[in-house]
């Protein structure tokens, strides 16, 4: 019996001697390669357009505001009014964006290839659900600031006016920050249904707009209960209701009227948006332990 004769040839590759960073670098990898992302970062000019074209029109809005109250002396729109206002512009932000991050992978079938590294299933659709929800913060707080800004320069109290304008900006931060996390949560699961980012983009403005009409059914009926509980049917009334209830005259004046009329019912309004985030994150999870297991 011969012996073998085969040949290892050194043909100069080297093995990797450096540290091997863990589970938390990777996320954090995923992480910031997502928020850049959804604003077309280190992507072609053509990525970048829209992202920043919605950026430049909140932050002029918010502009805007700050100049007239400084004319006026008075207060245009709330913190928290800014991001009511502006939620509509939101909706195709998280449009574009979700598909971008989620949809592109599903269609080019690279998951298997993050999921071969040692990537716990669940840290990719994290990651993603983290990035959109910084950038729609960002995207909703960033011209928060710049009113702030606005308002701490013109205005006659010295620091004591400078203190009362901080406490009105917090809540107006935090509401933000329901907005980015009832929105993101939901388009990602959307986006992450098909790797065609035409139809996940219309099937995301699809689940926004196409509720307003059921609530808008639901609160003529002759029923004052109904009428109450009706903005329960649209994600973005639903958060509208939430603000209500929990900001009460930092998103409504008193004496200006507006808000949500939901009654006494704040509290289901409360509770109606941490269980549909909650829903839509476990159902996005759901989905790529699918994914994952093909």
């Amino acid at each position: 019996m011969s012996e073998p004769t085969g040949v290892i040839h050194d043909i100069g590759y080297q093995r990797y001697i450096g540290p091997r960073l863990g589970r938390r670098h990777v996320f954090g990898a995923l992480y910031l390669h997502g928020l850049r992302t959804v604003f077309g970062l280190g992507r072609t000019a053509k990525a970048k357009i829209f992202p920043w074209l919605v950026v430049g029109i909140v932050t002029l809005v918010a502009a805007g505001i700050t100049a007239v109250r400084s004319q006026i002396g008075e207060v245009v729109m709330t913190y928290a009014q800014f991001a009511d206002s502006m939620s509509w512009l939101v909706i195709f932000f998280v449009a574009v964006a979700a598909p971008e991050l989620v949809s592109r992978d599903l269609r080019s079938g690279v998951l298997p290839l993050y999921f071969s590294r040692p990537l716990p299933r669940d840290d990719y659709p994290l990651a993603k659900l983290l990035a959109l929800v910084s950038a729609i913060w960002l995207l909703l707080g960033g011209p928060q600031l710049v009113m702030f800004l606005g308002a701490a320069f013109i205005t006659d109290k010295g620091m004591r006016g400078v203190w009362d304008e901080l406490l009105d900006l917090l809540p107006g931060l935090l509401y933000a920050g329901l907005w980015a996390a009832v929105f993101a949560s939901i388009g990602l699961l959307v986006a992450s249904l098909t790797g065609k980012r035409a139809f996940a983009a219309g099937g995301i403005v699809a689940v926004f707009l196409m509720t307003t009409p059921i609530v808008g059914t639901l609160s003529i009926l002759p029923s004052r209960t109904i009428n109450e509980l009706a903005f329960l049917a649209s994600p973005s009334t639903l958060v509208g209701g939430v603000g209500t209830w929990a900001l009460g005259d930092l998103l409504v004046p008193e004496g200006r009227g507006g808000g949500v009329p939901i009654g006494g019912f704040g509290p289901v309004y409360g509770v109606a948006a941490v269980l549909l985030v909650a829903a839509c994150v476990a159902l996005l999870l759901l989905r790529y332990r699918k994914v994952a297991a093909r």
